[in-house]
């Protein structure tokens, strides 16, 4: 099991970006995100580079250009996120979570119909088996 480096919000835009986009050089990564955010171009390198610091990114130049792929894969790092969050916050429990979300009205009616649509497959999937 891969050790996760902690990834602050700012630096998870980055990584949102180089997972979709990766391979993907520093001004692609500073053209994406200054559309997105209020954020100046040397604030994207230092979150770049803390990245690459953390272990999270790695890079290769290319003539005078850096390029930089992800080391850890997207699905991974949300997947190992969520855990944590929901054994933190809810001892594990995903019914209280879900619970909580319902009653706080903080899931939309889409949304619940997403999550049925979710569990009934998850149902028929674990009835193959």
């Amino acid at each position: 099991m891969v050790n996760l480096p902690q990834i602050s919000e700012a630096e998870f835009e980055v990584m949102k970006v180089v997972w979709k986009y990766a391979p993907i050089s520093t001004n692609e990564i500073t053209d994406k995100l200054t559309k997105t955010t209020k954020w100046s171009p040397k604030t994207i390198q230092t979150l770049i580079k803390r990245l690459v610091t953390k272990g999270a990114l790695t890079y290769e130049k290319q003539s005078r250009v850096f390029v930089y792929t992800p080391l850890i894969g997207e699905k991974e790092y949300i997947d190992r996120k969520s855990n944590s969050f929901l054994k933190r916050y809810y001892d594990g429990d995903i019914t209280a979570m879900l619970s909580a979300y319902i009653e706080d009205d903080k899931l939309s009616q889409s949304e619940i119909d997403t999550l049925r649509s979710l569990l009934h497959k998850g149902t028929k999937s674990k009835e193959e088996n």
